[in-house]
């Protein structure tokens, strides 16, 4: 049986769960989230519970179970607490601002970048090199800020460009440091 499919979602105080079919829905107070899930899965909500069933051992249930309960969770979890991504841009001139629901970039081109708030997804600008992405739906964030970090991706020789606060960037030495 599937470790995280057999896993009960419990539905923290504030948020509403209608299951109709094979269709979820989930409203909390960061907003409401819909999705259509598998029409083989069982989805079953019991007062603050939702448990997700397979009907069979088949390898594509197994596969199902899992990643349908992963789902519904990060939908709960998303329109209760919000997910974010933190972006950092390193980079001597490289800053970021906010105007309006557009995220403004000098990153290094003769042209500002300008990227576009999308419908469910916030940008903050807390200082002029730090970025952060928040919303309700895990997977719209993540996209968003790669989308984001796609304008200018950190390269390898001095770390310039946009790179998440978690990540580590590889350094290389430059053709000078191979002297020996």
């Amino acid at each position: 049986m599937s470790r995280i499919g057999r896993a009960p979602i419990t539905v923290p105080a504030g948020v509403e769960v209608k299951v109709t079919g094979n269709h979820v829905f989930v409203k909390g107070p960061k907003g409401t989230l819909e999705m259509d899930h598998h029409p083989d899965m069982i989805v079953k909500v019991d007062g603050g519970v939702i448990t997700v069933e397979r009907p069979s051992d088949d390898k594509e249930h197994r596969s199902l179970h899992g990643l349908t309960r992963s789902l519904i969770a990060n939908m709960v979890h998303g329109v209760h607490e919000e997910f974010s991504k933190t972006l950092e841009v390193n980079g001597v001139g490289y800053r970021a601002q906010k105007q309006g629901k557009q995220l403004i970039m000098n990153l290094g081109y003769s042209h500002q970048v300008v990227v576009d708030e999308i419908p469910g997804i916030t940008i903050d600008v807390p200082a002029p090199n730090k970025v952060i992405i928040h919303g309700p739906d895990k997977q719209k964030v993540g996209q968003f800020a790669a989308e984001v970090r796609e304008k200018r991706p950190p390269e390898p020789y001095k770390g310039k460009g946009i790179k998440y606060d978690y990540e580590v960037i590889r350094r290389k030495e430059g053709k000078a440091g191979k002297k020996a």
